[in-house]
């Protein structure tokens, strides 16, 4: 799988951790005008709906590219692989990754790969949020090179009472994405299915477009073997 090197020199990354800054920015050259953008987001979704509907897995994941490409969406990733086990160790500490479960080696190149297929593809990332968990953290950082922490993108895996004011938060600021680029929440598998309704393994990619009101349209589902080159 070849790496896709950043083409446009000078092209900036800011990179913000904990809870300050308005998350990690990437820009990218082919960006388009407002107006264009906007229709060609409209195209790219009513391609989406039509290659779920008809195509192979290949043809699906090649329109759902597009739809990316065209800016506006909302990307959902669960981090990638860790090593084995549920949940986390007694006792663990947010802060202290030592106590967490974390990233498997695996993990790591998939996260690797998942960023790579993103510039490869030329999609452009704007803004990056993950969850404070170590895991989800490392996923970001070694995908997109930055991010901002967002506490509720954070698990409820322990306490799903916690469920119903985290989802709607994501859901609210989900939904108010006009772009440019998209946004990306890197997150947990109880997250994403809260919202989404879907299930996701580890790495896995699901894609959002914002509707009207607090509604999010749900495009498809990128798997990890199928984000590399």
């Amino acid at each position: 799988m070849p790496t896709v090197a950043n083409r446009a020199a000078g092209r900036q990354l800011k990179h913000s951790h904990g809870l300050r800054g308005t998350g990690a920015r990437f820009f990218f050259p082919t960006l388009m005008n407002i107006g264009a953008r906007k229709a060609a987001r409209g195209i790219a979704a009513a391609l989406v709906v039509a290659a779920a509907c008809a195509a192979g897995p290949a043809e699906a994941d090649d329109a759902l590219w597009a739809a990316l490409r065209s800016g506006g969406h909302v990307v959902m990733i669960r981090h990638a692989a860790t090593e084995p086990g549920v949940g986390d160790p007694p006792n663990f500490r947010l802060g202290d990754c030592a106590t967490q479960r974390n990233l498997s080696p695996t993990g790591r190149l998939e996260a690797k790969r998942l960023g790579e297929a993103f510039r490869a593809r030329g999609v452009a990332v704007t803004e990056v949020l993950s969850s404070e968990w170590c895991r989800c953290r490392d996923t970001a950082a070694i995908a997109f090179g930055g991010y901002m922490a967002w506490s509720p993108l954070n698990s409820f895996f322990g306490d799903r009472s916690l469920e119903p004011a985290r989802t709607r938060a994501v859901r609210e600021r989900a939904a108010a994405w006009t772009g440019p680029g998209n946004l990306v929440l890197v997150t947990h598998q109880v997250n994403i299915s809260a919202l989404a309704g879907t299930f996701v393994v580890p790495g896995e990619v699901v894609v959002l477009k914002p509707a009207s009101g607090d509604k999010l349209e749900f495009m498809g589902k990128l798997a990890p073997e199928r984000t590399s080159n």
